[in-house]
């Protein structure tokens, strides 16, 4: 109908015989490399910040939580509910130190320690960075929860630190509420 083909013609590459691709300069590659040198060494302080502050966070929630969760077995059980540094072996350690991990138990008679290994609800291990460790104040080693969500005693406060700073507290009221905090600025971690 009044179309005419079209025809295609290939034309010669316009670039000179004697212009060839040519790669990195050793100058540009030197500034390249600087440049990627300066990058890095600001970036890995901030990395290495973020990982540790995610680190501490995790650690503060998953404490909170298990806390919360010994407080509403206590009240839904109608029986005392402690929560402890554990050793590992289903029992409390007798120091102030959680860096471990924690026992969540019943403690129907008292005892301050689990009479039955049905009575263990929860041995958790703490997660494991050898910079980062978990205190408790030393007079307040355990945290004890009656039938009502109280928490018997004076408050607990548990520190984490990190490379010896304190990064976070967990405190814990006598009316068996949890609450946390981050310290403003740099705070030395007390032993």
């Amino acid at each position: 109908m009044g179309r005419t083909p079209k025809r295609f013609s290939y034309a010669c590459s316009t670039r000179s015989p004697h212009r060839s691709q040519r790669g990195l300069t050793l100058i540009e590659a030197i500034v390249t490399m600087t440049v990627l040198a300066i990058c890095t060494a600001i970036a890995i302080p901030s990395y290495r910040a973020l990982i540790q502050r995610q680190r501490v966070d995790a650690t503060m929630h998953l404490l909170t939580a298990h806390m919360a969760s010994a407080r509403m077995t206590a009240i839904t059980r109608r029986s005392p509910t402690v929560i402890c540094p554990s050793d590992g072996r289903g029992t409390c350690r007798q120091d102030s130190d959680w860096t471990h991990g924690w026992l969540m138990f019943l403690d129907r008679d008292g005892n301050g320690k689990p009479d039955d290994p049905l009575d263990i609800l929860r041995d958790e291990r703490a997660p494991s960075d050898p910079a980062m460790r978990i205190l408790s104040t030393s007079g307040r080693k355990r945290l004890r929860y009656l039938p009502d969500g109280r928490s018997t005693g004076s408050n607990l406060r548990v520190r984490l630190c990190y490379d010896d700073q304190l990064k976070g507290e967990i405190v814990v009221n006598n009316a068996g509420r949890v609450r946390s905090a981050r310290p403003k600025g740099v705070v030395p971690c007390e032993s």
